[in-house]
């Protein structure tokens, strides 16, 4: 019990984002689909000469599916994000002016 209540708070920070990016970080469907991906290739060849090839082979994948996200669709839109969080700066602003006019 003890460690659920000392990580409450950091488990439901993310609940203080906008919605659309809650659904996208709620979830590890990206990291799963990576992995499967990688495990894919490597059933295909089965047996590797070496450690390092295995590297080069996930390597050269990650390279390329790097340079993919690069110039693909954007999975998060961080406009969003930054409005939101400008916002809340703003209104954390405001609230910090209201608390040093009202203690004078």
């Amino acid at each position: 019990m003890d460690c659920l209540d000392r990580g409450l708070e950091d488990a439901i920070a993310i609940l203080q984002l906008p919605t659309l990016y809650q659904r996208r970080l709620r979830t590890s469907n990206l990291a799963e689909r990576v992995n499967e991906e990688i495990r894919r290739r490597q059933r295909v060849i089965r047996i590797f000469p070496n450690e390092a090839a295995a590297e080069r082979l996930i390597g050269a994948w990650l390279a390329d599916l790097h340079g993919k996200w690069q110039i693909g669709p954007k999975y998060f839109d961080m406009q969003e994000f930054w409005d939101w969080f400008n916002e809340k700066k703003e209104i954390s602003k405001k609230q910090n002016q209201l608390k040093v006019i009202n203690s004078n």
